[in-house]
């Protein structure tokens, strides 16, 4: 296997939890939860692992300024932008939406950790991103662009090594599932299960995406991102499993199936979940168990990729009571 540069700040491995009293409340199979809201880095998220492989390679290029993208209540920017203040460097980030009047949740975070925070529309976005970055070259500074949700092969990385991780703790599950969409985090699994012997089947939830455009989009970066493992595999679009049934009402749109899923997850088990992302993944899973999609002998686990500051973003404090 290649070297490949990693800076370990996340705190790993993440505990794997038992579900029996939602188990028990949706007469379905054996529910287990993988804790990566607790990865550490700022109330933690899924993004921690990618940025551990992100940061090193922004460091070995000595970069001293991250710039990203993503929307108002980004957890993918948060992260970001605490791992630039842990380690020195300057962060812009540039968000779709309007400024509003008082910040809360991540957009609150991301000026707490210093971050410079450029305001576009969402058609404006890749181009201030190419504006940012330029002008900060033009400034002197050493950029390093974080792609959108950190899903490139150097940030996929972080799930290949996730999976590597869970096959490790020795717990058996026969599905994995979690909340997809730029693909960083599926594709990382997807590819940590073919290399490090996961023999179970890893279903991603669209939050946004149509099927056929994540499972591209994934097979595509687990190929690319074997290269960096030395692994060469070419994955196909069949073989990249995604359910985009619940995707229909569009990103960050909350729905009274997301509302029930994080009532559920708070009051059977006290987890709390994302409005947008594990909110929309754990919303799916629910609707599965009570298709009997999953055998009921079956393990189910449910890998909670974060998000929950987004719960107390104004927009979503009124619907959630």
């Amino acid at each position: 296997m290649n070297i490949i540069p990693r800076i370990h700040f996340a705190h790993l491995p993440t505990a794997i939890e038992t579900m029996p009293r939602l188990e028990e409340a949706l007469h379905g199979p054996h529910l287990l939860v993988k804790r990566d809201d607790q990865t550490g880095l700022a109330f933690g998220g899924n993004k921690t692992r990618k940025l551990e492989f992100l940061v090193a390679e922004a460091q070995a290029g000595a970069a001293d300024t991250l710039i990203t993208a993503g929307a108002l209540q980004s957890n993918h920017c948060r992260q970001t932008a605490a791992a630039a203040a842990k380690f020195g460097l300057g962060c812009t980030l540039v968000l779709v939406g309007e400024p509003p009047a008082q910040a809360s949740a991540n957009l609150l975070l991301d000026q707490q950790f210093g971050a410079k925070i450029i305001w576009v529309e969402k058609s404006l976005r890749d181009m201030a991103l190419k504006q940012a970055f330029e002008q900060a070259i033009a400034q002197g500074h050493r950029p390093y662009l974080v792609p959108y949700g950190g899903s490139n092969p150097t940030g996929a990385l972080g799930y290949a090594f996730a999976m590597q991780e869970f096959v490790g703790q020795g717990i058996k599950a026969d599905w994995i599932v979690f909340a997809s969409s730029s693909g960083g985090t599926q594709a990382g699994l997807v590819l940590g299960a073919a290399v490090f012997g996961y023999t179970g089947k890893v279903l991603g939830i669209s939050v946004d995406e149509p099927q056929a455009v994540l499972q591209e989009r994934v097979a595509k970066l687990a190929s690319e991102t074997s290269e960096r493992l030395g692994a060469h595999l070419n994955f196909k679009q069949e073989e990249v499993l995604v359910n985009a049934d619940y995707s229909a009402p569009g990103y960050g749109v909350l729905t009274g199936a997301e509302r029930e899923a994080i009532q559920l997850f708070a009051k059977y088990e006290g987890l709390l979940l994302d409005p947008v992302y594990t909110g929309r993944a754990a919303a799916g899973l629910i609707d599965l168990i009570r298709k009997g999609f999953f055998k009921p002998d079956e393990t189910i686990l449910f890998w909670h990729t974060g998000g929950q500051p987004a719960l107390f973003a104004e927009q979503y404090q009124s619907k959630l009571v």
